[in-house]
């Protein structure tokens, strides 16, 4: 189904309903069940809520521990501003939830539970098990759909988590019908088994008039929910299609020599007649005639030399979105990535598996499956886990972009007949928000207290410094620059420690007492990255058990401070990693007030508009050679003021592959001049 303006115009009024519907439940909730106020800021104290049970008084508690907490990371906000924050988060996360079962409904993944409400055949024969042990059917509907939240969970906690502080909250019964009535509508109903749908529900969920609201009040973006939210555009199909067969597809291409099946499924990857494929260690012939004056038809004639590029394991083939939003160049990648990874089953047995590239962490395909057959219902997996990587800093993106290739992996699976019992366990994703770190001081100094050596807590502190602009800048936050020469120093102060203990603690023969390991035990690690390897997950772990072992009344507190910091490791390890591909529909315009001192320190020649670092940072974040493909204003390749960062990077770092001029009216509602181009890194 083609999500033509009519079709987007149905469920942009479906997200609004919903929207309004919900924020108005969660608003209500707030003042009347848990002493919140959210249009005037006013908070009870949670002792005087005496009339709520066991189960409310816990939820109460977290929503206040939620709230400081963000008031500790957003310096300058008022209460107000935090409960709508909250109310927003609730609204956004139950929209999700819903759903995301509805969407699985649709694919067979879930038994009909939401599409026929209380009357669904799912729940119908979940109440006749429980029979009427759990009370009249609104409390029991609720209670089934809990569970099915707490077993979606077990592969997608970032958005089935009912514990987590932004999904505590559930409608009320007769909103909840509503709720459905939206989602069962005749008009979205067919919506549903498009995997397109979840990206323009997180579109729409931010209307039109809240973004001109914005821009009028303000011509730079104020803070990084502005940044996010202004900037919200949805890539169309094709661009998606064109970009990501043009860079995942290309390479994949280049590395086979032409020999693999994406030129068939690829529709808009370009080709030349006659392109001659180099090989390792050949370069192209020199004095070739002069182009200059041919035609088009003769250009075509000539030939095209592609330098050779080495087969290289799919495990090992990286792509990043460094503004993912709902993760559209993801869902696309991961068919391509489907095509890569049966060929290269086939390649590895018929070339032999030293004819890959692979890091150490991989042994051969044919060495790690018994049968294809095992290996291809791995392949959605290994697709999550290792591929493909996003990057955004809108937690409800990292909440869409999850649950957009959990869905297609499911599809998958579906596809392949692999029963759900029998599908395996995706261990971790690639898609990390870029947040600042926890802004509790007194947590964040009583955490570092605890960590032996001192060296490592002083790490911590400085980590947590240098994250500040994480949510302002997102993935253009040079972090792994950042806290090099911290890394570099603590390494260095732990060795010289070690040493001087040594020296200082000679006894003789047999007299030396036993030395005693602490949490942080590093000797003889060769280099920086060793160093950090080790440290990153000795500290990890540290914050499990900080959150573990906190006393019942500070337990929330400490547990969304040891998941934020825990987050922003995440956010760091992606960082420091390098990739074949990079795609992006970036953001555009100013950089946040707050950032741009940042900006114009480590972006010398694009500061002047965030395309441009993106882009910028694109080409730090690739592999030489690799493919970076994006769709921007126009702008940035003709206006003055982009004049040194085209002198400086895009014709010193890159060359450009291709380009497509697109005008207007391609990004939704984005007032740009649109083009969609591929360079290569140099």
């Amino acid at each position: 189904m083609a999500f033509d303006q009519t079709t987007r115009n149905r469920l942009q009024h479906f997200v609004t309903d919903a929207r309004t519907l919900l924020s108005n439940e969660f608003t209500r909730q707030l003042q009347n069940e848990y002493g919140l106020n959210s249009e005037t800021g006013e908070v009870s104290e949670l002792s005087k809520l005496t009339f709520l049970d066991d189960a409310r008084r816990e939820t109460a508690r977290v929503l206040r521990e939620t709230m400081a907490h963000y008031l500790a990371a957003t310096p300058g906000a008022d209460k107000i501003e935090i409960l709508s924050r909250i109310v927003r988060e609730q609204a956004f996360t139950i929209l999700n939830r819903m759903a995301a079962l509805r969407m699985a409904e649709a694919r067979g993944i879930l038994m009909e539970s939401i599409g026929n409400g209380y009357q669904s055949k799912g729940f119908q024969l979940y109440s006749y098990m429980a029979g009427s042990a759990l009370g009249e059917s609104g409390e029991s509907y609720r209670t089934y759909v809990f569970s099915l939240f707490d077993e979606f969970a077990l592969d997608l906690k970032v958005l089935f988590d009912r514990f987590s502080p932004q999904g505590r909250l559930f409608p009320k019964d007769s909103t909840l019908l509503e709720l459905l009535d939206l989602i069962n509508h005749q008009e979205v109903e067919p919506l549903w088994v498009e995997d397109e749908t979840i990206g323009w529900i997180y579109q729409y969920f931010n209307s039109k008039e809240e973004r001109k609201k914005m821009r009028d009040e303000s011509q730079a973006p104020r803070n990084s929910r502005e940044l996010a939210v202004r900037n919200q555009f949805f890539t169309p199909r094709y661009v998606v299609e064109f970009l990501t067969d043009n860079t995942l597809g290309r390479i994949w291409y280049e590395m086979t020599q032409g020999k693999t099946s994406l030129t068939e499924s690829c529709r808009y990857l370009v080709r030349r007649p006659n392109e001659i494929f180099l090989k390792e260690g050949e370069n192209a012939p020199e004095g070739q005639s002069d182009t200059e004056d041919l035609s088009q038809e003769e250009l075509l004639k000539e030939p095209v030399y592609v330098p050779f590029r080495a087969l290289k394991d799919p495990r090992d083939l990286k792509m990043l979105d460094p503004a993912c939003g709902s993760m559209h160049f993801g869902l696309y990648a991961f068919d391509l990535f489907e095509k890569i990874y049966d060929e290269a089953w086939d390649l590895e047995i018929s070339l032999g598996p030293e004819e890959f590239e692979r890091s150490q962490k991989f042994i051969p395909l044919n060495e790690s499956y018994d049968s294809k057959a095992n290996f291809l219902q791995d392949v959605p997996r290994l697709i999550i886990e290792n591929n493909i990587h996003g990057v955004d800093i809108d937690p409800r993106a990292v909440q869409i972009a999850g649950l957009s290739l959990w869905l297609r992996a499911q599809k998958a699976w579906q596809e392949m007949d692999v029963n759900a019992d029998t599908r395996p366990q995706i261990q971790k994703s690639n898609i990390v928000c870029a947040e600042p770190m926890p802004g509790q001081k007194d947590l964040l100094k009583e955490f570092t207290s605890g960590l032996k050596p001192r060296v490592i807590g002083q790490l911590v502190e400085i980590i947590f410094d240098k994250m500040q602009l994480a949510g302002e800048a997102g993935s253009l936050l040079k972090i792994e620059e950042e806290i090099r020469e911290a890394i570099h120093t603590a390494r260095a102060e732990y060795n010289e420690d070690i040493l001087r203990k040594k020296e200082q603690g000679e006894y003789l023969p047999g007299m030396a007492p036993e030395r005693q390991p602490t949490l942080f035990d590093f000797a003889d690690l060769p280099d920086d990255k060793a160093f950090w390897g080790q440290a990153e997950q000795k500290i990890l772990n540290a914050l499990r058990e900080y959150a573990e072992h906190a006393e019942a009344e500070d337990f929330a507190q400490k547990r969304l401070f040891a998941q934020d910091a825990a987050k922003g490791f995440a956010f760091i390890d992606l960082c420091r990693k390098r990739f074949d591909v990079v795609l992006m529909n970036p953001p555009f315009g100013e950089w946040t007030n707050k950032a741009k001192k940042y900006a114009k320190k480590s972006f010398v020649f694009s500061y002047n508009d965030i395309i441009g670092s993106f882009i910028e940072r694109g080409i730090e974040l690739e592999n030489v050679s690799g493919y970076l493909g994006a769709i921007t204003a126009r702008t940035c390749f003709y206006l003055k003021s982009f004049e040194r960062w085209r002198s400086n990077i895009l014709f010193t770092k890159t060359e450009i592959n291709l380009m497509a001029d697109l005008g207007h009216g391609v990004m939704d509602n984005a007032m740009v001049e649109a083009s969609a181009y591929i360079l290569r890194v140099c």
